[in-house]
């Protein structure tokens, strides 16, 4: 069969928040090509990131039996209008949704444009889905995947399998081979994404990869790893582990068999606060493998607001794990969460803050209460964009909008806010490149 998987654009305002400042390889289409590949089928990526005029030649030329979407809650109204148009174009193709909002709410993808909805690790489901359709079967109880019905309800099947992170196969890097070298975070180009582990133990009330993952942590062979880096060809190559260094031994013999095997990349990765300093010997290994950068989530500076976002740190803490970092060379690019009930002091006290203490890479988002996360009313009632229906408008989730009340009239707070941006605009933060929800293949197509 010929499949089509595609990394949708946002609906956004490209001159701020949604694609720009870092567009970085589509892992979750790679690692699901990978598995398609396996069963000898015929896959394209279309990255509509670089490409967002070329979808409709690629269905009219490719005519693809099969269309799979990946979403982040602001792609998903994008990836209803890819489906309606592989719908109007190629009236017999089969469409899959899949990523992160769908294995949060699916229901948003319940629409007559929509075939599948993958909830969870999605290469063995979409797998099932193209090998029983190739065989003429009615493709129904598949684990993890909802179904539209003969009178337009979906059903689900069993819940998802249980998730082994080495049984994923390696990511198929050659099928974005035509668009590598425009990959890139700031100056870091080209450069590649890479995995060595899925899920958090932490429980940060803005971030929902922990609940995506079941509260699990999952950690990849050590060899396996190895051999993946072998196979990189870029220089740069980011760790989009949700949080890399928690097992200190583990990294530890990580950084170690990379020296042995001579894999000395650029790196850069997330890192806690509190990881930092517990790992200083870990930091000092992968200084030796080529480690750069970490990208550090502070998000909060005030003790309000770190119980608030139940970070489990403290002032002191912060304070010290960036002297550790200075004193170890390593860059910090540091995460702000700007909470929306910041008053004009607030947003003051923080241009200090970054000012103090010398950060050359700062950057900021807005509390957004993205699904999955305890922030999000169970009848949205706490949100203030919304569609007609009464839904969230999932276009302005992309944590550089303002979907709650804020304590501020919101126009100062956009003011305010921006201008952290300006103040700013020699450092990393003028890219607007914030933390992703997820930037991995696993939970999400």
């Amino acid at each position: 069969m010929r499949i089509l998987l595609i990394w949708p654009k946002a609906r956004t305002d490209p001159d701020w928040g949604g694609d720009l400042g870092a567009i970085a390889e589509p892992l979750s289409l790679e690692y699901l090509a990978s598995g398609l590949f396996e069963d000898s089928h015929t896959v394209q990526v279309l990255d509509l990131r670089l490409h967002p005029e070329e979808f409709d030649s690629v269905l009219k030329t490719f005519v693809p039996d099969v269309v799979g979407v990946t979403a982040f809650s602001m792609h998903v109204r994008a990836a209803l209008d890819i489906f309606k148009t592989a719908k109007t174009t190629l009236p017999s193709c089969w469409t899959v949704a899949g990523g992160h909002h769908a294995t949060i709410l699916p229901e948003d993808f319940f629409k007559p444009e929509v075939d599948f909805v993958v909830c969870g690790e999605g290469v063995r489901p979409l797998r099932r889905i193209i090998q029983q359709l190739g065989c003429g079967d009615a493709a129904n109880h598949i684990p993890g995947v909802w179904k539209r019905n003969s009178d337009g309800g979906f059903d689900s099947g069993p819940p998802s399998e249980t998730f082994l992170v080495d049984e994923l196969p390696f990511p198929d890097r050659t099928i974005t081979r035509h668009d590598r070298q425009r990959y890139f975070i700031d100056w870091m180009t080209p450069v590649a994404l890479l995995r060595t582990s899925v899920g958090c133990p932490y429980r940060c009330t803005f971030c929902s990869l922990w609940k995506v993952m079941d509260g699990r942590y999952h950690k990849r062979s050590i060899d396996s790893v190895v051999k993946e880096v072998s196979t990189i060809p870029e220089d740069f190559v980011f760790l989009v582990d949700d949080e890399a260094f928690i097992d200190g031994p583990r990294m530890n013999a990580l950084a170690q068999a990379l020296r042995r095997e001579d894999l000395v990349k650029r790196f850069f990765a997330y890192c806690r606060i509190d990881t930092l300093i517990r790992q200083i010997d870990v930091l000092k290994e992968w200084k030796k493998v080529g480690l750069e950068r970490l990208f550090v989530g502070i998000d909060a500076i005030s003790p309000k607001d770190l119980a608030e976002y139940n970070k489990r740190l403290s002032i002191s803490q912060i304070e010290k794990g960036l002297s550790i970092a200075k004193d170890l060379g390593i860059e910090i690019l540091a995460q702000f969460v700007v909470n929306t009930d910041y008053t004009r002091r607030d947003f003051s006290e923080l241009e200090r803050f970054v000012e103090h203490h010398k950060l050359d890479y700062p950057t900021f988002t807005i509390l957004t209460p993205l699904p999955g996360t305890s922030l999000l009313a169970p009848d949205f009632s706490n949100v203030s964009r919304r569609q007609l229906n009464g839904r969230p408008d999932w276009d302005y989730f992309d944590t550089q909008s303002i979907v709650m009340p804020t304590k501020l009239p919101a126009d100062e707070f956009r003011q305010l806010y921006r201008r952290l941006f300006r103040t700013f605009s020699g450092s990393y933060s003028s890219f607007l490149v914030h933390k992703p929800v997820n930037h991995g293949p696993l939970s999400r197509i």
